[in-house]
């Protein structure tokens, strides 16, 4: 698909009718253009009873077919021609045809599922019949959008309590049904296919591979709009995506439009749009119900209302095209036509992204530049854990699904699955394990990493997956055109991918075979497949070191050397790697693996390794490496001792062969509080956080106040952790269990200082200096933004002002702008501060900022967080 930005019509030649495609993107670039209203809403104002439904030609039907709303366009034409023609005649350019259920799967219900082609060629016929008419009585082109709509099955949840497992659809089948049904409408004469009212991402994905395939083998193309629905004020698909997420998960279909349509009215879909706009490049399209639905499911807004609703979207620059849907009709259409008609559609984000490569469960996550070393948990994997691979051959998924959630609460970003084991099906494996996850909100959060040596696993894994994964991995090891075959299958699915350093020759050992193989799959991969760059991820082959034969210790270094060659010639790629290859010369020896896994990561990410797959949380800190075992390390890694391998094994002897991580000494519990706390919180050791909190604000002398135990110690400790953490000597798994020390320590404090508080307030009264009105500093609304799940300086901070007399209204996580505005309007805020972790989260503060002017708030706005640093 052309980008959306794109002005010319040359790029629009390989179309079906290149000249229509160019002329609604030129439209659209032009003027708001206007979609139609529900066409349910219209039928239901016709009253029509059984016979209705069922006409001549089908008065003796076996099932029941009141409701059946698609079927109309067989048995009462002229009913839906005049629908078409009513809403074109308001001032719509675009007619969507009557196919909402036009699928075998939706019309199954009534039996006829061999009807379907007919149904929906008939459809677009009458559609454009309308089209062609009201173009010809007005001199404006009028097109026909092709309507999929999202199903009656879903393929990310089970229709069963009792087996979360289960489903009651595959993706072949949506695929299949969604072909037949293009099929029909692009036959009738469809001028744009539509996927619509997408509750399951899953479901619309299938339904965009289906349109994928066709355009490649049986149709030229068509222009694609995409339009999901947020079920609440939540901004999650009935499927659990938020809509950045859904974005993410669906823009390998480039679509010429992508946005929302019903569940909401216009107000409480504002968000959810704005959201949409600052991540796609396609034009943005808004079709929302008249409000939200009554007690009897009607619905009030009237014309007037709901247009101005949309006009305040247009003058703000949020829409390309604008229509209605539940309960909206003729009326309702020519009132926002008229409403939006003053002002000029939305501009593009002028750089979106630039750099990262966008992956999604169902949260977005966005890999850049800047972003920190992405951990892809392992422990999921059949090959390379026992314990995991035991429970899934004896079919103990819920306990297999323990070690998935246990990898993401220890800091994995993404999740590496593997089902590669003699004795299983990995294909049904690989499916059962999926259909798990996508029932966990707490793991299918983040993104996944399908991994299989088997390209079937590797479908039957995508298949299950409604984010956007990535692939891990393919490689040139069987020539070209294996290679280009499985990079087009992947792009088609939407997954990013991993890139092994193989070609027909073998794996790449050295640094000018391992440069040669990745610069090769690249430009295969942009020139041919059409990837993006940024999708592209390199394994430059982390190969075993310190096995005895000479040829084998410069491992290391060539993976290291060959990502500074990789990152510098290749823009936009990322380089990962498995990471306990490098040591498998030690297995068992667990401490030592450890130690060489920490040294390598350090100097490879500073080479440009971008992620690798790591047990998360289980790395030592680099400079917690003891002197000895850290040199052995770094000799071994940089090849710098030819005995280095024997004084490595000598070390594990004395240290017991097969031993764990050793004991930890105790020494440090005969140091100074201070020096225990911040040792804890380096190290992430909560054993004694609540007992050396104690001890230090016992010593009323040196902390007069628990508010200093907080301002001392312990952010002295998290300002270590900090100074590591930016070095690279410290990752993600590690903070997360310094920030859980830390957290506890400042729950022991908050009693303390609650007590201090209340203390103070009845001394105050007793001298009566308490002023009821004044009692406080000043009151601030503390949120961490949308997007960001991270709030532990946050809540620090909210602590700290709450000891300094300041009223704290905290919203938690995830927290949209407009709740941040209207809290703070209705608790008259003096000030509001926002928090973030994340890169994105940066993008966000900007647009509460710019929110806060935009409604005239003119309150001071206090940043902080990760994301503000430099």
């Amino acid at each position: 698909m052309p980008p959306a930005s794109d002005s010319g019509a040359a790029s629009w030649s390989e179309y079906r009718d290149p000249e229509v495609a160019a002329k609604i993107a030129a439209t659209l670039r032009e003027r708001i253009m206007i979609l139609d209203g529900g066409m349910g809403t219209m039928i239901q104002g016709y009253h029509l009873e059984e016979d209705g439904y069922r006409g001549d030609e089908f008065k003796d039907w076996h099932k029941l077919l009141k409701g059946n709303n698609d079927l109309l366009s067989l048995t009462q034409p002229s009913i839906v021609y005049d629908i078409h023609k009513a809403y074109l005649e308001a001032g719509a350019d675009f007619a969507e045809t009557n196919t909402f259920s036009g699928t075998r799967i939706a019309q199954a219900d009534y039996g006829m599922e061999e009807l379907v082609y007919r149904l929906n060629k008939v459809s677009a016929e009458l559609a454009k019949k309308a089209a062609d008419k009201v173009t010809a009585d007005t001199g404006v082109q009028r097109y026909v959008v092709g309507a999929l709509g999202p199903t009656n099955r879903t393929l990310s949840i089970s229709p069963s309590v009792e087996d979360p497992g289960l489903r009651n659809v595959t993706w072949d089948e949506l695929v299949d049904a969604y072909a037949e049904q293009a099929r029909g409408l692009l036959d009738g004469g469809s001028d744009v296919l539509m996927v619509e009212t997408i509750f399951d991402t899953a479901n619309s994905k299938a339904a965009l591979f289906a349109l994928s395939q066709l355009f490649e083998e049986e149709y030229k193309p068509v222009p694609i709009f995409v339009s999901g629905t947020i079920v609440d004020r939540s901004g999650r698909t009935l499927s659990g995506q938020t809509s950045e997420a859904f974005v993410i998960s669906v823009s390998q279909a480039e679509p010429m439009c992508l946005g929302l349509n019903c569940a909401l009215g216009a107000t409480e879909m504002r968000p959810f749009i704005e959201a949409i706009g600052k991540n796609t490049t396609s034009y943005v399209l808004c079709y929302p119900n008249a409000g939200l639905p009554n007690a009897l499911g009607g619905y009030d807004e009237t014309p007037e209302i709901m247009a101005e609703h949309l006009r305040v979207f247009a003058k703000d620059g949020l829409l390309n095209l604008v229509g209605g849907c539940c309960g909206t009709t003729p009326a309702h259409i020519k009132a926002i036509a008229d409403a939006v008609r003053p002002f000029r559609p939305r501009k593009f984000p002028s750089v979106l992204h630039e750099g990262h490569m966008l992956l999604s469960g169902l949260e977005p996550m966005y890999v850049g530049p800047h972003t920190l070393f992405v951990n892809i948990g392992e422990r999921c994997n059949v090959a390379g854990s026992r314990a995991f691979s035991k429970m899934i051959q004896r079919g103990d998924y819920e306990k297999a699904l323990s070690v998935a959630k246990l990898q993401v609460e220890m800091g994995a970003q993404v999740l590496d699955i593997n089902m590669d084991e003699g004795m299983l099906d990995g294909k049904a494996a690989m499916a059962r394990f999926l259909n798990l996850i996508a029932t966990e909100p707490e793991i299918c959060k983040v993104p996944l990493c399908i991994d299989s040596s088997n390209f079937a696993v590797i479908e039957a894994g995508l298949k299950c997956s409604q984010g956007k994964c990535i692939v891990n991995s393919i490689s040139l090891k069987e020539g070209e055109d294996d290679f280009l075959r499985k990079a087009r299958t992947v792009k088609r699915y939407g997954a990013a991918v991993v890139v092994m350093a193989f070609d027909e020759t073998g794996q790449a050992t050295d640094v000018e075979h391992k440069v040669k193989i990745c610069t090769r799959s690249y430009n295969l991969l942009v020139e041919k497949v059409g990837f993006n760059p940024c999708d592209i991820i390199f394994d430059p082959n982390i190969l075993t070191i310190a096995t005895g034969m000479e040829e084998h210790n410069e491992y290391a270094i060539n993976f290291i050397e060959a990502t500074k060659i990789i990152k510098k010639t290749l823009p936009g790629c990322r380089v990962s790697g498995g990471l306990s290859n490098l040591s498998f010369s030690f297995r068992g020896m667990e401490r030592i693996r450890e130690a060489m896994h920490s040294v390598f990561l350090y100097h490879a990410i500073k080479a440009g390794m971008d992620m690798g797959i790591v047990n998360a949380g289980n790395l030592p800190l680099y400079d917690d490496i003891s002197e000895e075992l850290l040199k052995l390390c770094e000799d071994l890694i940089w090849n710098k001792d030819p005995e280095a391998t024997e004084k490595m094994l000598a070390y594990a002897q004395v240290h017991g062969k097969g031993a764990k991580k050793e004991q930890e000494s105790e020494e440090w519990r005969s140091r100074s509080v201070e020096e225990r706390l911040e040792h804890s919180l380096v190290k992430g050791i909560d054993k004694y956080a609540v007992e050396d909190t104690e001890e230090a604000r016992s010593n009323s002398e040196r902390y007069p106040r628990p508010l200093n135990v907080i301002e001392g110690p312990l952010m002295k400790g998290m300002s270590i952790v900090g100074d590591l953490f930016g070095a690279g000597k410290m990752f993600l798994p590690q903070v997360i269990k310094s920030a859980r020390v830390m957290k506890k320590a400042v729950a022991h404090l908050i009693p303390f200082m609650e007590e201090e508080k209340a203390s103070m307030k009845e001394q105050m009264m007793a001298e009566g200096t308490w002023d009821e009105n004044a009692k406080y500093a000043g009151t601030i609304v503390l949120a961490t933004v949308k997007g960001d799940v991270h709030d532990i300086g946050k809540n620090i901070v909210g602590v700290v002002l709450g000891c300094n007399n300041y009223r704290v209204i905290d919203l938690g996580v995830m927290t949209p702008s407009e709740k941040i505005l209207k809290t703070a309007v209705e608790e008259n805020a003096d000030i509001i501060g926002l928090s973030g972790l994340i890169t994105p989260s940066l993008d966000e503060m900007i647009f509460v900022a710019k929110e806060m002017e935009r409604v005239g708030l003119k309150l001071p706005l206090l940043i902080g967080g990760a994301t503000t640093s430099k």
